[in-house]
């Protein structure tokens, strides 16, 4: 089986100060990882604001272009795509985004833009078979196209909002869908329903899952495996289980460290963190040595 998408070396500077300074602030540095070598899997990214994440998601989706490295999809260099290639790679590779109230203009109904999405990719025309397509993409996420016809955004609650957001995503049949911070902005109630959709859409219809998060009970849950991202760089990736296990790298067991918990609460908790973020530091400023092998299969970026 050959990899679904290769991000070989990819780095995104952005200029700082304005484009006559020469200055540039570093948002990804050297990213290099695959998707889909073994068949239809959850790979997460995990870091915090500012990490690079966001800016690496919005590179594989087109809509950044790196400043160096190239991003290769099923064997096929997308990088520099024409016009051509490019709508036909985002027939395979649809987004979900953090915020499904931002996704959807306000004053149009929802239904409008599954209904776009069945005839650009799907190249329909015939009403009914629109709505065919439609419905068959709302009842993989639990809903029905009668439940949504003619409403509007505001009419659907945010957990609603977020499937409709999916069910556009899967009308073209993609290979891969990446999930930018899917359940940050919905109900705690919903997260783990929308999460599990996911985990189905792996199971079911062999889709493979870019999850993008800073939210490690969820990571831990769904992914088979994961990056952990720090001011641009990779510095741990893996299987995840064995990762959030068992973190090696200042940094990740930092995140490991700050999720609060009765048993990880009060002074010696902090005694830890401050430890961590004084290692973090460190292994942030010494000279980049790249991924090397660590322990339970997994790369590590050493100090």
């Amino acid at each position: 089986m050959s990899t679904l998408l290769e991000v070989r070396n990819v780095s995104k500077s952005f200029p700082i100060g304005g484009v006559l300074s020469g200055r540039e602030a570093r948002a990804v540095a050297d990213a290099s990882f695959s998707v889909g070598e073994a068949g239809p899997e959850i790979f997460t990214i995990i870091g915090e604001s500012g990490s690079g994440k966001t800016t690496l998601a919005r590179m594989i989706l087109g809509l950044e272009r790196p400043t160096s490295g190239d991003i290769v999809f099923e064997g096929r260099p997308v990088t520099h795509a024409n016009r051509s290639e490019r709508l036909a790679f985002m027939a395979k590779v649809q987004p979900v985004f953090q915020n499904p109230f931002e996704a959807f203009n306000p004053l149009k109904q929802v239904d409008r833009y599954l209904a776009s999405t069945a005839r650009q990719f799907l190249k329909l025309s015939d009403k009914a078979a629109i709505e065919a397509a439609m419905d068959e993409a709302l009842q993989k996420v639990g809903l029905s196209l009668v439940e949504i016809r003619g409403r509007y955004p505001h009419e659907l609650s945010g957990g609603q909002l977020q499937r409709v957001a999916i069910a556009r995503a899967l009308i073209p049949n993609p290979a891969l869908l990446i999930a930018d911070e899917p359940v940050s902005m919905v109900d705690a109630s919903l997260r783990m329903a929308i999460v599990n959709l996911l985990r189905e859409l792996r199971d079911r219809m062999g889709v493979c899952v870019i999850y993008i998060t800073h939210d490690l009970a969820t990571a831990y849950y769904i992914s088979d495996r994961l990056m952990i991202m720090q001011r641009g760089r990779i510095v741990e990736m893996g299987p995840a289980r064995a990762i959030l296990d068992a973190p090696e790298h200042p940094y990740s067991r930092l995140l490991k460290a700050s999720v609060l918990s009765p048993e990880t609460m009060g002074d010696d908790s902090l005694a830890l963190q401050a430890d961590l973020i004084a290692a973090s530091e460190a292994a942030l400023a010494a000279p980049d040595s790249g991924l090397t092998p660590g322990s339970d299969g997994r790369l590590l970026r050493r100090a």
